[in-house]
């Protein structure tokens, strides 16, 4: 057991509290959450870790959905356009693919902890990044992800799902978790939609899918037009689509882990069910942005869970969830700045918790949850303590410090 005492200690329990020259005592799990010198007193004899002037002690943050296979892309995919990005990403997927080789997610996964992300919910079309998420200390749930809308197709495609998810098991550890992701409603059949999810129902598996993240995936699902009926008809041979958005909703019941990302083209009655199915909505405004010149509406999503996302490199500049904050905070820019700060920080750990199945276990400094906790200087120090979370998101870059299950990681 050790102690790590801060200047500022932000719990984010359920009332938030800041505990002003707080102290956690820990090994893989929190064992007592207090002020320093009530600690101390109780604890005399265990080594204590002063963490540096202005300090912030608080949760590590949690990337709910990330893309690890298309790290290499810097200036290739084509942006501004969703259907313009996707055909680039056609053309050039096996080019970046062949360049996105373990040490290149290696050196991505270390970034995410230098940044303070200790676990993440990682999207996997091919486990090409398997191994070397196997082998970093982060936290990691593993989607392996299922695509495919042919329907001569779904027994092979099935077939190859269920092999990369049985490889994955495998791996299954106290920081590695294998789950299922279903591509999309415009990309996956429902009958091989439906046979992924029975697994996932069976065995209790985390589950995410993209939804709704376009205009032109709007307009395909609910009118059978757009740009996407071009994509379709000349790649696939379909002139319908072979989901409706509701009906693709309708398939997840039963799922006790689950989570949509981008939900930005949703309408109300989707976000209803998915309010009813009890999943979160997992918010990645920079890809929102750079992919579809739009943004999610939080003021339409306040009773569902909405968790913090850097999607991948392919739509993307950055995997720092400190860039994503400080992007999401820019981006909506009505909200007041002050209190969305704190909601987006609470997104970014109790949010993700919730969408990774970890709720109860992560996204907290409290007693009995995973020691997973990040420390952070401020440039100064803070005169109104509200403005805390703001400055977090504003002056953060790296960390100096980043725990995982207890363990002091060597971030140097």
């Amino acid at each position: 057991m050790k102690i790590i005492r801060a200047k500022y200690l932000l719990t984010f329990d359920n009332d938030f509290r800041i505990i002003k020259d707080g102290a956690v005592v820990f090994d893989d799990k929190i064992i007592e959450v207090a002020s320093y010198n009530f600690i101390k007193r109780k604890y005399p004899h265990l080594e204590t870790i002063s963490l540096e002037k202005n300090s912030v002690l608080m949760p590590g943050l949690i990337n709910s959905h990330i893309h690890l296979e298309f790290s290499a892309n810097k200036t290739t995919l084509k942006y501004g356009n969703f259907y313009s990005w996707l055909n680039s990403v056609i053309k050039f997927r096996e080019n970046l693919i062949n360049k996105a080789k373990t040490p290149l997610i290696k050196k991505e996964l270390d970034n995410l902890i230098k940044t303070g992300t200790t676990t993440i919910g990682a999207i996997s079309s091919y486990s090409f990044d398997l191994e070397a998420l196997v082998k970093s200390p982060i936290n990691k749930l593993f989607f392996c992800e299922v695509i495919g809308s042919k329907p001569d197709m779904i027994d092979t495609l099935f077939a190859d799902f269920k092999s990369r998810l049985e490889e994955a098991k495998k791996h299954n550890s106290n920081n590695f978790e294998a789950g299922i992701a279903i591509h999309s409603p415009y990309s996956v059949h429902p009958f091989l939609t439906r046979e992924v999810l029975n697994i996932a129902k069976r065995d209790n598996l985390v589950v995410s899918s993209h939804f709704l993240e376009s205009k032109e995936e709007k307009k395909w699902l609910r009118k059978d037009r757009g740009s996407f009926l071009e994509f379709f008809k000349n790649f696939l041979n379909q002139t319908k689509a072979t989901n409706k958005p509701l009906e693709f909703l309708e398939l997840f019941k039963g799922v006790q882990k689950l989570s949509f990302t981008h939900c930005v083209e949703a309408k109300k009655d989707e976000l209803e069910k998915i309010k009813e199915l009890n999943a979160t909505i997992n918010h990645c405004a920079v890809s929102n942005r750079f992919l579809n010149n739009t943004r999610l509406e939080i003021e339409k999503i306040e009773d569902i869970n909405f968790s913090i996302g850097t999607d991948g490199l392919s739509s993307n500049s950055s995997l720092s969830m400190f860039d994503e904050l400080r992007a999401a905070l820019n981006i909506h820019f009505e909200k007041d700045i002050i209190k969305f700060s704190r909601t987006l920080l609470n997104a970014a750990t109790n949010g993700g918790a919730k969408a990774l199945g970890y709720e109860g276990k992560k996204g907290k400094i409290e007693i009995d949850y995973d020691a997973d906790m990040i420390a952070l200087s401020l440039p100064n120090d803070i005169v109104e303590i509200e403005d805390i979370y703001m400055h977090i998101i504003l002056h953060t870059k790296n960390v100096s410090k980043t725990i995982i299950k207890g363990e002091i990681i060597d971030i140097s």
